[in-house]
C-alpha cells in the first residue's frame, strides 16, 4: 500500500468503469488476474430488494479481468476512500484487497480491489446464463433496474474495445424476457 504522499490506485470492473463518482488524475485500462468479473452478487440495495433481490458484478476466483484502474491524487485519497468504502459497502459483501494490476503498456502497480466474500449471503456464486435471467429480468433497487446495469456494463465494454459474449447473450435473455 501506498504511504500518506502517495498517489493510489483503484481497480474498476462494473459500474466504476463508467461512473466511477470521484476526482482522478488518470484512468488506464488494465487486468487483474486470478479474479473474473461474474454476476455473483446477490443485490438487495443497488439493483434489487430482500423481497426481491437481483444481481451485481462480483470478482469470482479464477480467470483474469479487464477493466480500469484510476490514479487518485493522495491528497484527495482520505475522501476519495470514504466515498468507495459507502458506495461498494452498504451490506458489505465484498471486502477490500490491494492487489497487483497490470496497467496496458505501463507494467504494474497496487490497486484497491473490492473482492467478492464468498461467505457472505449475498454470494449467489456460480449462477448458470438461465438462473442469472431470471434474477436480473425485472428486478430494480435504489440505483434503478438492473437490466440498465448489464446494459450498461455491455455498452461500456464496447467501448473500452471489449466484448464479453457472455454478458452480450444474458442482455438479450434478460430483454427477452422483459420484453414477454
Amino acid at each position: 500500500m501506498a504511504s500518506d504522499s502517495e498517489d493510489r490506485w483503484v481497480f474498476g470492473y462494473g459500474s466504476l468503469m463508467w461512473r466511477p463518482g470521484f476526482p482522478f488524475i488518470e484512468r488506464r485500462t488494465a487486468v487483474l488476474h486470478g479474479r473474473r468479473r461474474a454476476f455473483c452478487i446477490y443485490s438487495v440495495h443497488h439493483r434489487g430488494t430482500y423481497e426481491r433481490p437481483g444481481l451485481v458484478l462480483g470478482l469470482a476466483p479464477g480467470g483474469a479481468t479487464r477493466g480500469v484502474v484510476y490514479r487518485v491524487a493522495a491528497a484527495q485519497w482520505p475522501e476519495v476512500y470514504a466515498y468507495l468504502r459507502e458506495r461498494e459497502q452498504p451490506t458489505e459483501t465484498y471486502f477490500e484487497a490491494w492487489s497487483e494490476v497490470k496497467i496496458d503498456g505501463d507494467g504494474k502497480t497496487s490497486a484497491l480491489v473490492f473482492l467478492s466474500d464468498m461467505k457472505h449471503s449475498q454470494w449467489a456464486g456460480a449462477l448458470t446464463l438461465d438462473q442469472q435471467c431470471a434474477l436480473i429480468a425485472g428486478a430494480t433497487g435504489l440505483s434503478g433496474r438492473n437490466i440498465d446495469y448489464l446494459r450498461d456494463l455491455v455498452l461500456h465494454l464496447r467501448e473500452d474495445g471489449l466484448r464479453d459474449r457472455a454478458m452480450e447473450t444474458l442482455l438479450a435473455m434478460v430483454e427477452a424476457r422483459e420484453a414477454a
